[in-house]
């Protein structure tokens, strides 16, 4: 039949019942004759628990040494735990399965510890496995470098191991298991009326993933995306076993004849703003103000420089909110070197984006968004548009009423004719 990676994340194995339940839905895959390949995350909050281990023996405050290494000789053991676990319930009915660590799958990756790349995966061992008519059940989230030391993927990265063993064995379709039962058009939670897509790009895919997404990881849809694998988000905890036409397929384009206008909106909430004025009007000032904050490895997101105005510009960015105080300072010693500059910074904001490849051939996007917006009276402190997308900066105590006014100019709730 076909050959399936399907990926449990850590609620889906979050206790034995749960991890009894995902045997019998990899029984009914092997028993429709399909071949599966499984990759696991960590059981529940595990993972936490491990940091938490860590902390009573290594403080940040105190670190005098980098013991990222270590740490992923740590984390990883987490995985470890689910996957022989599967393996012996799938035997308990009747499964033949193998649990099978990353260096024993060789997934090669760099040396970069706690946020490791995928160079490679060997297949010979997993295809010898599926032939013995056997159950592969990777461990997720790891890897090894070519000096044989365990490395681990970041947070989400069994989503990134899934896809690479899916794209390595030229799989029919990676399968991302998880605790809801799809991609939506927003966070169900906020939006009530939110409705479950039958379908969507890898390019909106990714954008609501680097945007606040928390149903794939970013470096998983890159890699989806490289490689062309279709990814169908499911529910394990859903009865139905069928997977057929359910859950979300994540693919190239859309089936239909055109593609939606906008296929969700999302949010990140852990953001924080930094604005400095008076800057002098000179080549090179944004170069002056962001290279001290990238040397200490702090991302920054939105950017936003006026035009000059009496010979002063006005620079404004995020940062994530873990980072707010690090870059805060940051720039009050770079602006030491300039006269008259003022600094002001807000860390209760939050980003609101909408994503759509729709966008490409429409037009007026972005005034559906602003009249929106300011209909409910929501000020827009800063704006970021791509091909794809337009996010605005808000205040952290209006994201539920931007995000539920702007479902509602789209009109995400109403469902498509057929």
């Amino acid at each position: 039949m076909a050959l399936i990676v399907q990926k449990y994340g850590g609620t889906s194995v979050g206790s034995i019942e749960r991890i009894k339940a995902i045997a019998e839905r990899i029984k009914f895959a092997k028993d429709q004759g399909h071949d599966v390949v499984v990759s696991v995350s960590a059981m529940g909050d595990s993972t936490n628990k491990l940091i938490a281990l860590s902390r009573q023996v290594f403080s940040d405050k105190n670190m005098t040494q980098d013991c990222s290494r270590e740490m992923d000789v740590l984390l990883s053991s987490g995985e470890q735990v689910s996957a022989s676990l599967l393996a012996m319930s799938l035997q308990e009915i009747g499964i033949a399965a193998c649990s099978l660590l990353g260096h024993q799958v060789s997934i090669q990756t760099d040396a970069k510890h706690r946020r490791a790349r995928i160079d490679s995966i060997g297949t010979e061992r997993l295809v010898e496995t599926i032939k013995l008519g056997q159950v592969p059940i990777v461990a997720g989230f790891q890897g090894v470098t070519s000096k044989g030391d365990v490395t681990t993927l970041g947070r989400g990265g069994s989503d990134t191991t899934a896809v690479a063993l899916a794209a390595a064995l030229n799989a029919d379709e990676c399968q991302i298991y998880t605790d809801v039962d799809g991609i939506y058009t927003t966070d169900p939670r906020i939006e009530p009326g939110a409705r479950k897509l039958d379908q969507i790009t890898y390019e909106e895919m990714l954008e609501l993933s680097s945007l606040g997404s928390q149903i794939m990881q970013t470096r998983a849809m890159e890699f989806a995306n490289k490689c062309h694998i279709p990814i169908r988000v499911l529910s394990s905890f859903n009865s139905d076993f069928t997977t057929q036409g359910n859950g979300t397929l994540i693919t190239n384009k859309y089936n239909d004849a055109e593609a939606p206008l906008v296929a969700g909106i999302t949010f990140t909430r852990d953001e924080s703003e930094i604005n400095i004025r008076n800057l002098p009007d000179m080549p090179g000032m944004a170069y002056k103000i962001l290279k001290p904050i990238s040397e200490q490895d702090i991302e920054v997101d939105m950017i936003v420089q006026s035009a000059t105005r009496d010979g002063h510009i006005d620079f404004s960015f995020t940062v994530h909110r873990e980072n707010f105080a690090k870059a805060l300072l940051s720039v009050e010693k770079t602006s030491l070197n300039f006269e008259n500059t003022l600094i002001n910074s807000n860390a209760h904001v939050v980003k609101l984006s909408v994503v759509g490849v729709g966008m490409r051939s429409h037009a007026g996007v972005a005034t559906t968004i602003f009249e929106a917006l300011a209909n409910e009276g929501i000020n827009i402190r800063m704006i970021s548009t791509s091909e794809i997308k337009v996010s605005v900066l808000i205040d952290e105590n209006l994201l539920d009423k931007g995000v539920r006014c702007l479902h509602k100019a789209f009109a995400l709730n109403q469902k498509k004719e057929t």
